[in-house]
């Protein structure tokens, strides 16, 4: 029987995008590419959205600190943000042009105020889940294809998750961008979710493999 797929879209929001409160190298260029890939004939497409109340634990603001400090939190180190993606601000919103009409499901993430969270699947504490595994699962789905925001960060996080929950990982790599923090942080992301089993490929080969199936599928 044939695998079923989702796209998982990740924070593709205004805050991530260039003149955002956090914004992302080039990150407005993923727009299209995603888009693009909206339109293919995948099972389910799901996208996240980062939605932190204000005063979160993971801004500098709140512990009067600069952007790019650690802290640790309850044993787990936390790297400090500007403000970004508050709940109620056009920062949270989704990115001008995505198109959000065929969402078959939105997620909401980093909610708690005192946890961040990278991973669509839990907070960093694994205290808490989206619900986005139980959507998954009550679909069928089993393979997942990655696009969106950040590849060094919450795109890492979903499909690192993604591979220990058992689904198969695909990062659609140039339909996802990320903030290099520390220069060479996106090819050692990009590494090690290939090395934990994520297959790395482009729009274009997603695109072939899609239509190939959705072909053979007319004709069976």
């Amino acid at each position: 029987m044939e695998k079923k797929r989702a796209l998982i879209i990740v924070d593709v929001q205004v805050d991530f995008l260039p003149g955002g409160a956090l914004a992302v190298p080039r990150s407005d260029e993923i727009v299209s590419i995603i888009n693009h890939l909206i339109s293919l004939p995948f099972d389910h497409i799901v996208a996240t959205r980062d939605f932190h109340p204000p005063k979160h634990y993971s801004f500098a603001s709140r512990w009067s600190k600069t952007a790019g400090e650690r802290i640790t939190i309850e044993g787990v180190e936390q790297i400090l943000w500007p403000d970004h993606c508050v709940q109620g601000t056009k920062g949270s919103e989704f990115a001008p042009g995505l198109d959000v009409e065929h969402f078959d499901e939105v997620v909401y993430k980093g909610v708690n105020y005192q946890i961040d969270s990278y991973s669509t699947f839990f907070d960093n504490f694994k205290l808490r889940t989206t619900g986005l595994e139980d959507f998954l699962r009550l679909q069928g789905v089993e393979e997942l294809y990655f696009a969106g925001i950040a590849t060094d960060y919450c795109v890492f996080y979903s499909v690192i998750d993604a591979v220990e929950l058992g689904f198969i990982p695909f990062v659609v790599v140039d339909a996802c961008r990320g903030i290099d923090l520390q220069s060479g942080d996106i090819q050692a992301a990009l590494k090690k979710m290939q090395a934990k089993g994520a297959e790395l490929v482009t729009s274009e080969q997603v695109e072939k493999s899609l239509t190939y199936h959705f072909t053979s599928r007319e004709h069976v």
